[in-house]
């Protein structure tokens, strides 16, 4: 992909797999139109990409600071993206969180909190994009999700809940929109070395450096893929756990869990 004619809208751009790809796709070339909360973290990323191109990002990054659990302010920031370069090709819908949340300490406003910028933030994001991709009949939307979507892990129910229900809500955009010219991607992350993992006692198995993460989700955004999980050896654990009897998955999670 020549990512040089290309324009991302990339939410969740101020840290971890966002910051990575931010800097990624703009010394690839891409316009960006990058969507945080801090102007202020904005502004850095904005100055790593200026000192990497000799100056020349003032003309090619909008800095878009809005939250994505905004519908109104997702749609000012792709109306802006789109005045200054005159489309949308790419929406990276990264913008994330998560919280532990034991069940015997259950929180239901925690949940909120997290299914309100995991999942309701991906579809303002989406929406505030996908009236343009469907007037030009192309476009490319790619949420990152996690291998946490497959199943229910151990203090994770809001995290949980979020990406799974963020991957089903993508799986059904593709159904509806592939015959429109609109490709989907989900992505499936293990363990990164962002702030989300920073700090955990508990060993997180192959943890993977947010630059490698990053070329493997660019990968398969090129290749166009549907779906993508990452790293094979944990996508694999993971997918076996879907398919083995309950017993033996209670048995195994609650030996391993990973918000410690």
């Amino acid at each position: 992909m020549d990512w040089s004619n290309k324009v991302v809208l990339l939410t969740g751009a101020s840290s971890g797999i966002g910051r990575g790809l931010a800097l990624e796709l703009a010394r690839r070339g891409a316009k960006l139109g990058l969507v945080a909360r801090r102007s202020e973290l904005l502004q850095e990323i904005a100055g790593e990409i200026s000192a990497a191109r000799d100056g020349e990002t003032a003309t090619e990054v909008q800095l878009l600071t809005a939250d994505v659990q905004d519908a109104d302010a997702m749609r000012a920031a792709a109306r802006q993206l789109s005045t200054a370069f005159g489309k949308i090709d790419v929406l990276i819908a990264n913008a994330g969180t998560g919280v532990t949340n034991p069940g015997a300490e259950f929180d239901v406003a925690k949940l909120a909190a997290v299914v309100n910028i995991n999942l309701i933030g991906a579809a303002n994001s989406v929406a505030a994009v996908l009236p343009e991709m469907l007037s030009h009949n192309s476009g490319h939307l790619v949420v990152i999700s996690s291998l946490a979507a497959y199943r229910g892990l151990p203090k994770s129910a809001a995290y949980c809940a979020s990406k799974a229900g963020v991957s089903a809500m993508f799986e059904s955009f593709r159904l509806d929109l592939e015959p429109r010219g609109i490709d989907v991607t989900i992505i499936h992350p293990g363990f990164i070395k962002t702030p989300l993992t920073a700090g955990r006692q508990a060993h997180l198995p192959w943890l993977m450096e947010v630059d490698k993460a990053v070329n493997k989700i660019l990968r398969a955004v090129e290749k166009r893929k549907k779906s993508y999980a990452f790293p094979w050896q944990l996508a694999t654990i993971v997918r076996a756990g879907m398919i083995m009897p309950n017993f033996m998955y209670d048995w195994i999670s609650r030996r391993n869990s990973f918000r410690e």
